[in-house]
């Protein structure tokens, strides 16, 4: 009986993923070929697929978001009080040189953002997303507390700005396993379809976590005054930290971890091989993250980098631009910030949902021309110094900025595989943000102190926004797709039979 074998390196992976068999063995033999290939990529079964329950995804969502908040509402206090900072903690003297000194230490926390996220994140990959969560959030609340009980520099010299230093630093440590793991939990809990609209809320509560900080700052600027602000009133919102961090902890470990970090742990996916193959693989290696996953990283570091520019440039540093440049009451600036903030909170749920709807790229790309294109005449705009005119420069450059909030959060964990999502995420973000986001407010103080243009801001976000289109054009787009290395996840069993029925193969007859 004469049998016709194929030879080895041609026709034992049949499929689209591997060599093609040859021709004349396919039509000699389809029945078998047909099953090989139905072997190598079996189809989509029930079992596969993940129904979300949306109350969990709802008390997921508030945890991480609410967690979000009170991180950046930590981070916030620091940026808004950056003035008050440099006179109470570094030497009387040059008013630029105290503000300079001031950002500097805000910028020092970002130096280790990057080395928290590489802690941090493959943490998050091996013992779970809500521990190291829970931790980041003990860490920042440590952090900024003691911030409000250190000395000044007229009480013990040098030793103040060191002090204040060393737990900037543990502040910028925690920080590096906070976006990446929050983002990651709320990817991976939402629904395929939804991804944009819940990972929009992970923002809301960024933005809600400056506004408090902000709000808090300039209600005890009007009701102590700047003196009795210099002199303890700037300790009260670093105090606040702590209690805001118990509830937080509170919140992050009541919640069960990721649907698909759980079915990664149980090693039972089987969408299909290529999910095998990726899911179990081993975690929280650094060195597989650079090696096998550097082109989404540099990628990530591109899009972060234009995003966090333009993030820190409108966000924390504004206020000081119109105090310092524009001679308004620290107070008033931060007012009309609270107001663009109020106005990006009430539509930045509604980018998520047109971000699943249309696709990432599109609103991405949106939000980055809009500050290649928008950021010289908001700017002419505010400098122009009255109320309405500022309000509509500051408001011009919030639209385009919550193009990129609402997005973001949804877009990034999509970048990365299951296995590593969290350690890649944490790692592209915090390095970026360490380059670019926390310098942002010293580069352009630098800047302008340089060049005597007080248009520098606006250049800068220009700059970054170009980097940013040139990398929204080179990402793909994964609007309505599952997360890489996990299997789909719908809203209910409707969805997840229509998905398996659509799978099937035709009969024929």
């Amino acid at each position: 009986m004469h049998r016709s074998v194929p030879e080895r390196n041609e026709a034992t992976s049949p499929t689209d993923n591997g060599p093609t068999p040859p021709p004349e063995a396919a039509r000699r033999h389809p029945t078998l070929f047909r099953a090989i290939r139905r072997r190598r990529n079996p189809p989509l079964r029930r079992s596969d697929i993940t129904v979300t329950d949306e109350r969990a995804v709802k008390r997921a969502v508030k945890a991480a978001s609410l967690g979000n908040a009170m991180e950046w509402f930590d981070f916030g206090i620091y940026a808004y009080l950056a003035g008050t900072i440099g006179r109470v903690f570094f030497p009387s003297g040059n008013e630029t040189v105290q503000l300079l000194s001031s950002f500097a230490t805000f910028a020092v926390a970002f130096l280790v953002r990057p080395l928290g996220g590489m802690v941090f994140g493959p943490m998050g990959d091996k013992i779970g997303r809500k521990k190291v969560l829970a931790l980041t959030m003990i860490l920042m609340a440590i952090g900024t507390a003691a911030i409000g009980l250190l000395p000044s520099y007229a009480a013990v010299g040098f030793w103040a700005p060191l002090l204040l230093i060393l737990f900037r630093l543990l502040q910028g440590f925690s920080t590096g396993g906070e976006y990446g793991g929050a983002s990651t939990f709320i990817a991976e809990y939402a629904p395929d379809r939804r991804r944009g609209y819940f990972g929009s809320f992970l923002e809301l509560g960024t933005l809600a976590g400056y506004t408090g900080a902000a709000t808090l700052v300039v209600a005890l600027t009007a009701w102590l005054g700047s003196d009795t602000m210099d002199a303890w009133g700037w300790r009260i919102p670093f105090l606040v930290a702590g209690p805001l961090g118990i509830v937080g902890i509170y919140l992050r470990l009541k919640l069960d971890d990721t649907p698909a970090y759980l079915k990664l742990g149980e090693g039972n996916v089987r969408a299909s091989e290529a999910a095998n193959q990726v899911e179990t693989t081993a975690r929280g290696d650094l060195a597989k993250i650079f090696r096998q996953h550097w082109r989404p990283l540099v990628l990530c570091i591109a899009l972060v980098g234009a995003y966090n520019i333009t993030d820190y440039m409108l966000l924390s540093y504004m206020p000081t631009y119109l105090s310092d440049e524009l001679h308004y009451k620290e107070s008033h600036g931060l007012l009309i910030l609270v107001a663009t903030m109020v106005v990006l909170m009430l539509i930045i749920n509604q980018v998520g949902k047109l971000n699943d709807r249309f696709g990432r790229k599109p609103l991405l790309m949106t939000g980055m021309l809009g500050f290649l294109v928008l950021s010289a005449p908001a700017f002419v705009l505010v400098r122009q110094g009255s109320l309405l005119a500022v309000s509509a420069g500051m408001l011009m450059l919030g639209l385009s900025l919550v193009c990129l909030l609402g997005t973001m959060s949804a877009a990034l964990p999509a970048m990365f595989p299951t296995s590593v999502r969290y350690g890649s995420l944490s790692v592209g973000y915090n390095l970026s943000a360490s380059l670019f986001g926390g310098t942002t407010p010293l580069v352009i103080t630098a800047l302008i102190g340089a060049t005597g243009s007080d248009m520098m801001p606006a250049y800068y976000a220009m700059g970054a926004a170009l980097v940013g289109v040139i990398a929204v054009a080179l990402m793909k787009e994964t609007a309505q797709q599952p997360l890489e290395g996990s299997p789909p996840s719908v809203q209910t069993d409707e969805e997840a039979a229509e998905m398996v029925h659509a799978q099937a193969p035709t009969p024929k007859f």
